[in-house]
């Protein structure tokens, strides 16, 4: 079998079974220990029966829900490979466009100033990470209540070379307990409703971590809590985004409003033209 049938009847059999027919790239450029540009530049090389044989397996068990990302254990983010297992959440290329937000917002209301950045949620460590290597006058802190996920995260800040303070709790409370003030707040926290979630691909509803995932009857439990809690942490001049659901960019720019009345709010859309990010600027 060359290359390009492989890639063929991966595509074919995928689509048949409702899956990304897109995948099979992914996982060919694993078996082949080749990036994307390789791989298009060998499409009529045979690959051998080995190969073959791993190829086909990866797609198979992909038809039977399990995430090719959790099988051959990354996710490239933000031009980075991030390890990933069932602990955390695999990075989407929708939170690519939160780490864009919060750069350009950086520097715009800061310039080049030493800042101390939260990120809430850590999950695999793709936000904090991607901040402290893109950004060095940012000290990173990340927030997790899970410490499984921060395992995880903890392997990608030393495999990728990242300074990242970690905590062990639940959203803000170790601000509160070290008293440390903070310029710039993230967050990609769980935001589907809990009915949305039963009705998920079993892609994801049976292997991603529901804790991950649900935030609550409406998705906007942990929206409200942040708004409770980030009086407490931020400094008088600071930046607050988070990503969102579809359709909750108002409800989430309301609640800012709310917590901080004189607050510049913006909701972003991102490249499909759904409402994705919400960004608060205090002065």
């Amino acid at each position: 079998m060359r290359v390009y049938e492989a890639l063929k009847w991966a595509s074919s059999f995928l689509q048949e079974n409702g899956r990304d027919e897109n995948a099979g790239e992914i996982v060919l450029c694993h078996v082949l220990k080749m990036n994307r540009t390789g791989l298009l530049m060998n499409m009529r090389e045979e690959i051998n029966e080995e190969q073959e044989a791993s190829f086909t397996e990866f797609i198979h068990k992909h038809v039977e829900g399990i995430p090719i990302q959790y099988m051959i254990g990354y996710e490239m983010f933000y031009g980075r490979s991030f390890f990933v297992n069932e602990e955390v959440l695999i990075p989407r290329p929708e939170t690519e466009e939160l780490i864009v937000g919060v750069l350009e917002r950086i520097e715009r209301h800061f310039g080049d100033k030493e800042l101390h950045v939260a990120d809430i949620g850590t999950g695999s460590g793709a936000i904090s990470i991607t901040l402290a290597l893109e950004n060095k006058n940012l000290h990173v802190y990340t927030v997790d209540i899970a410490q499984e996920s921060i395992e995880v995260a903890k392997e990608n800040a030393k495999a990728l070379g990242a300074e990242v303070t970690f905590y062990h709790g639940d959203l803000l409370s170790p601000f509160h307990k070290t008293g440390q003030k903070l310029d710039v707040v993230v967050s990609n926290p769980p935001y589907i409703p809990e009915e949305d979630w039963r009705g998920l691909s079993p892609v994801v509803k049976e292997h991603e971590p529901k804790r991950a995932l649900v935030g609550g009857e409406d998705g906007l439990d942990f929206y409200r809590r942040f708004m409770e809690e980030l009086p407490n942490v931020l400094q008088e001049k600071a930046i607050v985004a988070f990503e969102i659901g579809v359709g909750q960019g108002e409800d989430v720019k309301r609640l800012l409003q709310q917590a901080f009345p004189h607050v510049h709010v913006e909701v972003v859309f991102d490249i499909n033209g759904k409402d994705r990010m919400v960004f608060a600027e205090m002065e």
